[in-house]
């Protein structure tokens, strides 16, 4: 019985070395966009449009992110202080100040690498 459990455990641990969760990715490719809601934020702050923060699913509140627009090729650094973004197949959400320094604001989608600081 021990082996069998044994065994089995193995196979779990193995198996389940095969998945990566985003967090632990260094960086990801997909789209962000922005929002400009002034309520509070998962981690309880109140929500400030013209700071440089932004949602992610996953990330640990305060870790720290560059966001890079890859059709304008600029960059801005975020802290995560927020849940999100809950629309398929996006990766972050920025705060209207972050949107606006990768120049997002317009198309109000873009596709961006996120790559994480710290």
């Amino acid at each position: 019985m021990k082996r069998v459990c044994v065994a089995l455990l193995s196979g779990v641990v193995l198996l389940g070395a095969g998945f990566v969760d985003a967090a632990m990715a260094k960086s990801v490719t997909g789209f962000a966009s922005y929002y400009k809601s002034g309520r509070l934020t998962a981690n309880g702050e109140r929500f400030n449009p013209h700071g440089l923060t932004a949602a992610h699913r996953t990330l640990p509140f305060g870790t720290r992110v560059a966001v890079t627009n890859l059709k304008t090729g600029k960059s801005v650094v975020v802290r995560i202080n927020d849940r999100g973004p809950f629309v398929r197949n996006r990766v972050i959400d920025l705060s209207l100040g972050a949107a606006k320094a990768v120049g997002l604001v317009k198309s109000g989608v873009a596709r961006v690498k996120v790559t994480i600081l710290d």
